[in-house]
């Protein structure tokens, strides 16, 4: 387990430079002045100011030295500083809790809603309950988030009052449940067809009818045997969409006035402001990585013959 463990961790090194290499390009590489974008459609920044400010973020250098400049401030902990002066590491700081306790709520209304519906849908095939499952789960994929999110913040919050409407001046849970049953619907649902996939392909497994033949109650059988193989995909799924979930609730963070890492970014990306973006990124790429090394680590646990993989 522990080579297994070791491979995997090796692994994650050239994923993570590959992916800040693309990020940085792609940020910087763009067309456009950031240090004019500083000053608004309205004005321009007097050209000596400019090239002080080119010359102190760098940007009159090649990129591939850019980069190599980041590198090093980032290995050593810095996340440099936007174009305004401010540390991106204090601006992550400042948004970052936020949108941890959207992700978490999100995954955990998932775990705790979706795996019991893919169960329960599994076990009642091609009955009532099947039915219901796969009719909620279709019309969650086929209606877009951000129209799911109005709806409920109109309904929900100004229609009948039961959740806060915008912000996070309630607290955690309450100001979050909203936006995070909207971010999570559409992994609530995957995990529900995911788990019900599952659970019936192992239903018609060998083993199980061998167990069946040998008389083991067949409550045993799913709960100590069908359980827990069905449990692997899902496992995997769950891990990556927390990766996911971390970095893509810039829509909600919009619709809910959520001061998060993806409004952050999206606020960042309208002012050209590199730095942010490429910081905040980096950030949720190496999460994601991480996320994926635990994820692979249980998948070991669960199905030890992946540990050969």
């Amino acid at each position: 387990m522990i080579q297994y463990a070791l491979r995997r961790l090796l692994q994650m090194v050239p994923v993570l430079l590959g992916a800040t290499i693309l990020i940085f390009a792609l940020v910087f590489a763009l067309p456009g002045d950031p240090i004019q974008a500083m000053a608004g459609g309205q004005r321009t920044i007097p050209e000596p100011v400019a090239a002080a400010l080119r010359e102190r973020y760098n940007l009159n250098d090649p990129l591939w030295l850019q980069y190599l400049k980041y590198m090093g401030g980032l290995l050593q902990g810095d996340f440099g500083q936007d174009f305004s002066g401010r540390a991106v590491s204090d601006i992550i700081a400042s948004s970052w809790p936020t949108t941890v306790r959207l992700a978490i709520t999100a995954w955990l209304i998932e775990i705790v809603v979706g795996i019991p519906l893919g169960i329960w849908a599994g076990l009642r095939q091609g009955r009532l309950p099947d039915a219901l499952v796969a009719i909620v789960t279709t019309l969650v994929f086929a209606v877009p988030i951000f129209v799911l999110g109005y709806t409920a913040q109109i309904v929900l919050g100004v229609n009948l009052g039961w959740f806060p409407v915008a912000g996070t001046s309630q607290g955690w849970p309450t100001s979050y449940l909203l936006p995070a049953t909207i971010l999570g619907l559409l992994g609530l649902a995957t995990t529900a067809r995911l788990t019900r996939t599952s659970l019936i392909e192992n239903l018609q497994a060998d083993y199980v009818r061998t167990a069946v033949a040998k008389g083991i109650p067949r409550r045993r059988i799913i709960r100590h045997h069908v359980l827990r193989n069905s449990l692997v995909p899902v496992v995997t799924y769950l891990g990556i969409d927390l990766g996911f979930l971390l970095g893509g609730a810039v829509i909600i963070e919009g619709i809910f006035n959520l001061p998060g890492l993806g409004y952050e970014i999206f606020q960042a990306i309208q002012q050209q402001n590199g730095p942010v973006v490429v910081g905040i990124s980096t950030l949720l790429v190496a999460i994601f990585i991480i996320v994926n090394l635990v994820v692979d680590l249980l998948y070991g646990l669960l199905d030890p013959r992946t540990r050969h993989v």
